[in-house]
């Protein structure tokens, strides 16, 4: 009976294996910048992987086999890099794309003489490669204050905290659903303690050299920006006075160092509390 067992455990887990995802781009003759077809297809793809937990992604570059090996060798490798910087651009976690190649041109293989054209734009490429963790890790999530309790302390201007339970989905500024309760418990608590005036700052994660990450819905480079101002429109809404409230966007200034989603945040700054002796 326990070998029976045992089977079906090992079943299961082949059966609920994750294998690896690929994605290929295609590029213009002579060409690095990504089409907006080709882009649009991307962020399709990276919004299928997001919810994975991924161990590593591999990026590697072509090109047809018209012009030099050198030639071809640096324009694969821009197109790599094109690449990698949409995935930065759209909050993807740097540190596990292990690989960004040129790999100079595909051989034309030609079946028939009017194949060719079509042939050689396939081989203008950028192959992504995926590989989840099999199976994917167990991951602790940190012990969260309730932002509740935060708000109904004692605070004084400076003091900063960060909404724990406030995720946004990655690449834009709305919240991810398990969010949704805490924000109505922050406007409430808000609205009772009209005594505090702060400060909504906006992060985003992954960016490279500290910017600012795209908003995928506005095409804009402002996503920080966005996140707080949509808390800071929520809060309005809810009845918080925006005569209290300020918002504005940190970029990736501040990364906290753990879980990406994490970096997809909003804190809070204290300016003032009101009866603050102004001195």
């Amino acid at each position: 009976m326990k070998k029976l067992i045992a089977f079906f455990v090992l079943i299961t887990q082949f059966l609920c294996a994750q294998e690896d995802l690929t994605h290929e781009v295609y590029f213009e003759t002579d060409k690095f910048e990504v089409p907006s077809t080709e882009h649009n297809r991307l962020l399709l793809f990276l919004s299928e992987i997001e919810g994975l937990d991924i161990e590593k992604v591999s990026i590697y570059g072509f090109t047809d086999d018209r012009g030099s090996d050198t030639y071809n060798l640096k324009l694969s490798q821009q197109r790599a890099n094109s690449i990698k910087t949409i995935f930065s651009n759209n909050e993807f976690d740097e540190s596990i794309i292990t690989n960004v190649d040129g790999k100079g041109e595909v051989l034309l293989k030609v079946i028939k003489e009017e194949d060719v054209h079509k042939i050689r734009g396939l081989n203008r490429k950028v192959e992504i490669i995926v590989h989840p963790y099999n199976p994917p890790r167990v991951v602790e999530e940190p012990v969260k204050m309730e932002v509740k309790d935060q708000l109904r302390g004692d605070l004084k201007a400076g003091d900063k905290f960060t909404l724990e339970n406030i995720l946004f989905k990655t690449g834009y500024s709305y919240l991810l659903p398990e969010s949704v309760k805490t924000l109505e418990e922050l406007a409430e608590v808000l609205v009772e303690r009209d005594d505090i005036y702060f400060t909504i700052q906006g992060h985003v994660c992954c960016t490279q050299n500290s910017r600012d990450a795209i908003d995928r819905k506005t095409k804009k480079r402002n996503l920080s920006v966005a996140r707080a101002k949509y808390i800071y429109d929520y809060l309005a809404k809810k009845g918080v006075d925006k005569k209290r409230m300020k918002y504005v966007g940190m970029r990736r200034l501040f990364p906290l160092g753990g879980e990406p989603k994490f970096d997809r945040r909003v804190e809070i700054l204290v300016t003032y509390v009101g009866g603050e002796n102004s001195n």
